[in-house]
């Protein structure tokens, strides 16, 4: 231990004393303009032509938005693409049953017949992206309100893309805007439909740790999984078919075996999901005492409800593996963001600038006239809406999300036509078909539980006359011995039980029978059917005032956003995350999380076999076969100095959507794959902590280890490009 905290400390040394992480989510098309003379004076050995290219191949082109909300990247010639474990886990609980657990027991296709097709999955290449500011921002002034700006966006946004993308095209386009709307781009794309799942390690090794690792440092989570994308036999997307062929990509990654050590450039290139860099003190206050504590409250009462029936049953374990994983994850980063946004001060660094930023328009009556506005419509904004959001959120966490019932007679709503007097018969023959996926992950007993909680919940926590309708129904019809704070007296259980005893959505079996004799007044006097109306009729209540909220928001912060970019000039600034494709550059580092602390940028095998928990197996369970390699150090040309590396630390600025992306070092190739932020900086979406801030990798040596040595599966590491 005294040798590795040596280690540590000299390496902290060497990079002078503090680690200080790099800010930046980057536009690729602006690499050669904004950050190449600073990523090539941290030694990066490429040019901006090597990562973005329009007129040729580069590493831009092996990088993909997986799935509706990940990156994943292209790692040989035959389509074969990497993405986290996490990112895979919805696919591989897909095709889990107890017969077959792939979730438990881990999935490798042994050849390229084995390999499974994911209906409903897709890969999306990025393939150019072009500025179309000049063709939007000469339109707009400020005269205009957020509602016409809105719709002159749409139209002209609409126009580009149509002298884009010919008729007859595979490719698709959209315009997406920049800095709160002082900036418009468009990403042309290409969408393949066809996904195979090649492998996945067990849920002991691609999600070790579970919930009580996650988001933390030391981390031992082999977080990866394989699949692979298919086209026509000409390259192009297609639907599944047996005569689709693996996709010929123009560029994948190479992979380096050599390791890293402190100090060394890494960058990330993926699909941030969503920052708010930009946010005032107004909106932290929403943030800190409202939104994350009920996604607190819902998200932690549903889940605890959920892992008490996954932990009786193994068919309802991998039915809601997926959800609960789902629902945890922001979760606890909701608790972590609130920890570390009173710890950091965040809010008063945000007082700051809006002070600075006041004394500068002030200055000048000409600023003053074209920003003043700004910090008082988003304060207006943001205390007009809170009310609304905060009932928006129950229904939605608590019944449009969290109670399963709902979701079920909404899609049974859909089979209305709009004037509410006949059955759409194409939607009818679809829900046919499709019965049988709807409810396999559907088990009605753990709903029923979770409705009770939720209905109590949203009947304590909202205002009366914000509650939907069917609590005055309760209260009528399901006489308590009680009222509860809101004035009404209801025994919710009862009413459950009839929902869920009465409901034609409450089973497979009911709801198919109804498809198969369909009767409209039955649809209209089903409770859940009922119940979904009367939720979807008190969100939308609130519509008016998040309408009109969001128009003075959306002026104000483009124009604060307008205005800090004047202020100060010589400054590069980068847009909040929006899912488009960014790069991040840094270096490979470890850091102080605290006074007397200082941890490795490491971890390694030996940490897996060290966290091994009997008595809390569904985190902290160490396969037979991995402790076996690992007291024999079988790690074949993956380990380094007689150990196995797992994870390992960058000071790359990521968020989510950069799940699954590839980091890489200063030759662009790839030596692992992003999966996590760390809790002492999960204010980072907010304000980027440059001490703290941490991406959390899982080194690509250890993945190998785990297709070829642990799983037997090296015809696929032989497909990848490997430099020593």
């Amino acid at each position: 231990m005294k040798k590795v905290l040596l280690s540590v400390t000299a390496a902290l040394l060497l990079l002078g004393g503090r680690a200080t992480a790099d800010e930046g989510m980057w536009l690729l098309p602006y690499l050669q303009k904004m950050n190449i003379k600073d990523m090539k004076a941290k030694g990066l050995k490429l040019s901006a032509q090597d990562i973005y290219n329009l007129n040729g191949d580069a590493i831009k082109d092996a990088i993909v938005i997986f799935g509706r909300g990940c990156t994943g990247e292209i790692v040989s010639p035959e389509g074969l693409l990497l993405t986290n474990h996490h990112c895979g886990f919805g696919a591989i609980q897909q095709h889990s049953s107890v017969e077959h657990d792939y979730l438990k027991n881990g999935f490798w296709a042994m050849n390229r017949g084995e390999e499974i097709p994911t209906p409903g999955l897709t890969v999306t290449f990025i393939r150019e992206i072009v500025d179309v500011s000049d063709r939007i921002l000469p339109a707009l002034d400020d005269k205009m309100t957020e509602k016409e700006r809105k719709a002159k966006v749409k139209e002209l946004s609409e126009a580009v893309v149509k002298e884009k993308i010919g008729e007859g095209s595979t490719r698709e386009a959209v315009v997406k805007d920049f800095f709160g709307g002082n900036q418009y781009l468009m990403f042309v794309t290409e969408v393949y439909p066809d996904v195979r799942l090649v492998g996945a390690p067990p849920m002991s090794i691609g999600k070790f740790g579970g919930d009580t690792d996650n988001w933390m440092w030391p981390r031992h989570t082999g977080d990866f999984s394989m699949f692979r994308v298919y086209s026509d036999a000409e390259g192009r997307p297609a639907e599944y078919s047996k005569d689709n062929v693996p996709y010929k990509a123009p560029k994948h990654l190479d992979i380096s075996l050599k390791g890293y050590k402190p100090g060394d450039f890494a960058m990330i290139i993926g699909f941030p999901g969503s920052t708010e860099r930009y946010m005032t003190s107004y909106e932290i206050d929403q943030t800190v005492n409202v939104d994350n504590p009920n996604r607190i409250l819902i998200r932690g009462e549903r889940q605890k409800l959920l892992m008490e029936d996954m932990m009786a049953s193994d068919k309802v374990r991998i039915q809601y593996a997926s959800k609960y994983a789902s629902s945890s994850n922001y979760w606890k980063n909701s608790i972590g963001m609130n920890r570390g946004l009173a710890k950091l001060n965040v809010r008063a660094k945000k007082v700051e600038i809006e002070e600075r930023f006041r004394e500068w328009i002030g200055a000048d009556p000409a600023r003053k006239a074209k920003y003043g506005e700004a910090l008082p419509l988003i304060e207006e904004a943001v205390k007009e809406r809170i009310p609304a959001m905060k009932t928006r959120q129950y229904l939605s966490e608590a019944f449009l999300r969290g109670t399963e019932i709902v979701g079920l007679a909404r899609i049974g709503r859909s089979l209305l036509r709009a004037d509410s007097t006949k059955l759409d018969a194409d939607m009818l023959e679809e829900l046919k078909k499709e019965s049988a996926e709807i409810y396999k992950d559907y088990n009605m007993p753990t709903d029923r539980k979770v409705a009770r909680k939720m209905f109590a919940l949203v009947r304590d926590s909202i205002a009366r006359e914000d509650l939907p309708s069917v609590y005055g129904y309760i209260a009528e019809n399901y006489s308590g011995p009680a009222a509860d704070r809101n004035g009404i007296p209801a025994d919710i259980d009862r009413y459950v039980d009839y929902l869920y005893d009465n409901s034609l959505f409450a089973t497979q079996g009911k709801f198919e029978s109804f498809l198969a004799n369909p009767d409209i007044e039955t649809l209209k006097k089903d409770p859940a059917y009922i119940l979904a109306g009367s939720v979807i009729e008190a969100y939308n209540r609130t519509a008016p005032v998040v309408v009109k909220a969001a128009e003075k928001f959306g002026r104000g912060h483009r124009l604060f956003v307008a205005g800090l970019m004047e202020m100060e000039p010589g400054k590069k600034f980068y847009p909040d995350a929006n899912f488009t494709m960014r790069l991040t550059y840094g270096q490979v580092l470890p850091y102080r999380p605290q006074d007397g602390v200082i941890y490795d940028y490491y971890t390694t095998l030996d940490g897996v076999i060290a966290k091994e928990d009997p008595k809390n197996p569904y985190e902290f369970t160490v396969q037979p076969r991995l402790k076996e390699l690992n007291a024999k150090k079988e790690f074949g040309p993956y380990g380094e100095n007689g150990v196995l590396h797992v994870a390992f630390l960058s000071n790359n600025d990521i968020t989510g959507g950069n799940s699954g992306s590839p980091i890489m070092n200063a030759k662009g190739e790839l030596i692992g794959l992003a999966f996590d932020g760390n809790w002492e900086a999960m204010s980072g979406d907010i304000a980027f902590e440059p001490e703290l801030q941490r991406t959390i990798n899982v080194d690509i040596r250890y993945v190998l280890f785990i297709i070829d040595k642990y799983a037997g599966a090296k015809y696929l590491v032989d497909e990848m490009t490997l430099k020593k």
